[in-house]
């Protein structure tokens, strides 16, 4: 249905640059840029519909996937959350004056699949790459907090 919608979006600019070329005012200023425009508009909204075709399913529809259970998702026991993987990665963003650095951390379970967590301040040295850890986290005021490392 999104597909069609998005398809007679893309031909309505068209036939407005059919009616610039019949009432002859193709040859103005105006109605150069406004047929410009409107190629422009058809052009973005065409784009669409192909890439939308050559995935071959709508993608504006609805996924209805269910969720696959993760076997090392994080572990709670009431403030502190625990998780085990492989670091993959470790990037760390200084931020502005008054707010706290952060640590983007993705953690691999062997299988594929990655676990992202955003934890406070530099942890660069404290989580090696390539390492199989388990990491303990804490939640302060919104922020994880990291706790403790064990190797794996």
């Amino acid at each position: 249905m999104a597909l069609l919608i998005s398809l007679i979006l893309a031909l309505i600019p068209l036939l407005g640059i059919v009616y610039i070329v019949l009432f002859g005012s193709l040859t103005t200023v105006d109605g150069l840029f406004m047929s410009l425009i409107l190629l422009a508009i058809s052009a973005i909204l065409g784009l669409n519909v192909l890439i939308e075709l050559r995935k071959g399913k709508a993608s504006f529809a609805p996924k209805r996937m269910a969720l696959a259970p993760r076997s090392s998702a994080p572990v709670s026991d009431g403030s502190r959350l625990k998780t085990r993987g492989k670091v993959k990665e470790v990037v760390f963003f200084e931020s502005n004056v008054g707010q706290p650095n952060k640590s983007i951390v993705t953690l691999s379970d062997g299988g594929g699949s990655s676990q992202t967590l955003a934890l406070e301040g530099d942890v660069r040295n404290a989580l090696p790459v390539g390492q199989t850890l388990e990491i303990t986290l804490r939640k302060e005021a919104g922020r994880n907090v990291l706790v403790d490392v064990n190797n794996a």
